[in-house]
């Protein structure tokens, strides 16, 4: 059994997937992109992002363009956040771990912090990283390996749980076990072609992780 539990945060912890949806049919509508309802975007969304951005609008997007879109997104984003709470088991999740936690965001990291310390989570996590960096979208594997070694822990001793292919590819890659969640961005076919485990909810996640 791993003895460290990565938390992934957007669409994981919290139920933001509504937003996310909405935010990027804003962005990608300013350049003429597809509009996507929220089962196909379960259905196609990946990363990078930009590359995602780019199938939408039908043309490769240069870097300076996807940036602005980018940061279209994440104003919207951030003003629909008060609307989106925890999911409705994180909290169950999180005590039902017994081993040390943390939490790995692609989430742009001085935003990411208040939130989770409104909603009163910091006092259970070992380290909170999130994006430091001005434009996201890029793969979480090299975010993982360097958060574990911030924390001094050997990947084969951890597992992580998220809602994404690329959680998968993430912890794969650096060696560490994951536990994919079926109710963030992703839908449960792409999920379970990882091969990778797939639980409904975060409590069954958990017991999962625990085997």
């Amino acid at each position: 059994m791993a003895k460290h539990l990565v938390w992934d945060w957007n669409g994981t912890l919290i139920d933001d997937f509504a937003a996310v949806v909405e935010a990027t049919n804003l962005a990608i509508g300013t350049v003429g992109g597809q509009q996507l309802d929220a089962a196909t975007h379960r259905e196609r969304f990946f990363r990078p992002v930009a590359d995602f951005y780019s199938e939408l609008a039908g043309r490769e997007l240069p870097p300076a363009e996807f940036a602005e879109l980018d940061k279209l997104f994440h104003q919207h984003y951030h003003s629909k956040l008060a609307e989106h709470g925890l999911t409705v088991d994180a909290r169950a999740a999180i005590a039902a771990w017994p081993g040390t936690q943390s939490l790995l965001s692609m989430w742009f990291h001085n935003d990411l912090v208040p939130l989770v310390t409104e909603h009163g989570l910091v006092e259970h996590f070992a380290r909170i990283d999130g994006l430091r960096e001005t434009v996201g979208g890029n793969s979480k594997h090299p975010y993982l390996v360097a958060h574990l070694e911030a924390l001094g822990i050997d990947a084969t001793d951890c597992v992580l749980i998220g809602d994404s292919v690329d959680d998968h590819v993430a912890a794969a890659t650096a060696g560490a076990s994951c536990v994919l969640y079926a109710g963030g961005f992703t839908s449960p076919t792409r999920l379970r072609a990882t091969g990778a485990p797939v639980a409904e909810s975060l409590t069954e996640a958990v017991a999962l992780a625990l085997g």
